[in-house]
């Protein structure tokens, strides 16, 4: 198409060639290289055939020399004749290998524009398409521009070679960390065991009926990630306001009761503790937006704009708006609305690449069993929820319905679906001073 248009595609062919020499010349620059190059952003095929091909060598712990990487070329099947030939020449050709970085920077630059022009021709397509909403389109367009500066393509049929490379680099990573679990931690040590924490791209749904304690347990993760790992939080709150869930998370990182705090009724101490808590929670990187007329569009380019963002958090499913939608539903369009929401939730969550955690509201209908504990079909116009949905916690207290039970305070955190591994029930602890949990085997000090 470019050519057509008389346009010169954006590729430095120097550069590329630059790049391989050096690799080839080289070995132990590879890391480095490597964490800053993919393989699509060579635009000649020979140098991305040889590239993926070192990639899969350093991945897999081979010996990377001219002479391996041409043998592997040939099991990969991406072998030249010229092959030979080509790689004697790029290093022949390679000013020196320790200027690598800089060869990178310029091939990765030329292969963002080259995405920007792609980028803009569909956008420019998408303006003088007949069908669809301004509105629709403008949210078409900010996702494109956001994958991009991601370092992302945009859909895109990829080989499976890239793929499990991709798998492996993971796996890696993940046994270097030391890590039990590959996502964040909750904070609740039990539940990270079954659900083994927080992973890119998951939709997590924290359901339950109203004062079952949904809010708490998903600040308590919030604060946890935000104020002990110094990770970035967004936090989308449809019903309270940023007073009150500050309230709450300054009650639960101070270990003082939240009456308290609303009633100003303090000792000294408590004053002393409420400040420290008040330093502490004011350098973490948590965002909230209290706007109770968000929509999912909202809230995704709120969240484009947050570097390095880690985790979301919207309280709740059931009060979202649909794009466009007014306030007046039937039973049917509002099941159809809410299936829409949770579609486009799980669609945030992978193209941001981070975990969001919704709350849900459950219907009445376990309040008429025997057994009032949660099940997947209580979720309120379910539609396509639990199938969005990677993970599916419902929160239990016999407490809640029976005062004279053993332990009024023992909070069950069910696991309702689970696409990682096992399903079942974790014990918490209710700290309903607090309005807070904890794993049942800690103390409420030691939890922070």
């Amino acid at each position: 198409m470019d050519e057509l248009l008389g346009r010169k595609v954006p590729y430095s062919s120097p550069a590329e060639q630059a790049v391989i020499g050096a690799l080839l010349i080289d070995p132990k620059c590879v890391p480095d290289v490597l964490e800053r190059l993919k393989a699509d952003e060579f635009y000649i095929k020979l140098n991305r055939d040889i590239y993926e091909t070192v990639y899969a060598m350093f991945s897999y712990g081979q010996t990377i020399d001219p002479v391996t990487v041409l043998a592997q070329m040939k099991i990969r099947g991406v072998y030249q004749d010229s092959c030979e030939s080509y790689m004697a020449e790029v290093m022949r050709n390679t000013p020196t290998a320790a200027n690598v970085l800089e060869y990178a920077a310029i091939v990765r630059d030329r292969a963002l524009l080259r995405r920007l022009g792609e980028a803009a021709d569909e956008i420019n397509n998408l303006v003088y398409e007949d069908e669809g909403e301004a509105e629709a389109k403008l949210e078409a367009a900010e996702r494109k521009i956001y994958a991009l500066r991601q370092g992302r393509n945009v859909g895109g049929l990829m080989p499976i070679s890239q793929v499990v490379q991709s798998v492996f680099d993971e796996m890696s990573a993940a046994a270097a960390s030391g890590s039990k679990i590959p996502g964040i931690p909750t904070g609740l040590s039990d539940l990270d065991k079954t659900i083994l924490g927080l992973n890119k791209s998951e939709l997590i749904l924290i359901a339950a009926r109203p004062g079952m304690g949904k809010t708490s347990i998903a600040l308590n993760m919030a604060l946890h990630v935000g104020m002990t790992l110094h990770k970035t939080v967004a936090i989308f709150s449809l019903e309270m306001s940023r007073e009150q869930l500050t309230m709450r998370l300054l009650s639960r990182a101070a270990l003082i009761p939240s009456q308290n705090l609303l009633t100003g009724q303090l000792s000294e101490q408590q004053w002393r503790d409420i400040a420290d808590a008040a330093q502490t929670l004011s350098a973490a990187d948590i965002r909230i937006d209290d706007n109770p007329s968000l929509t999912v569009s909202d809230m995704n380019a709120q969240c484009r704009r947050i570097q390095n963002l880690d985790l979301v958090v919207i309280d709740y499913l059931q009060l979202m708006q649909s794009a466009g939608s007014g306030h007046s539903w039937s039973n049917e369009s509002r099941t159809q609305a809410v299936s829409d929401i949770s579609r486009m939730l799980k669609i945030m969550a992978k193209e941001l690449n981070v975990p969001v955690i919704c709350l849900s509201q459950l219907s009445r209908a376990n309040e008429s069993r025997q057994d009032k504990r949660p099940m997947l079909s209580d979720l309120r116009e379910s539609g396509a929820i639990e199938q969005d949905a990677d993970v599916v916690i419902a929160l239990y207290r016999d407490g809640y319905y029976n005062k004279e039970c053993e332990n009024p305070n023992l909070a069950e955190a069910i696991v309702l679906k689970n696409r990682k591994g096992a399903t079942g029930t974790v014990e918490l602890s209710w700290l309903p001073e607090y309005t807070s949990f904890a794993s049942v085997e800690k103390r409420r000090d030691d939890d922070y």
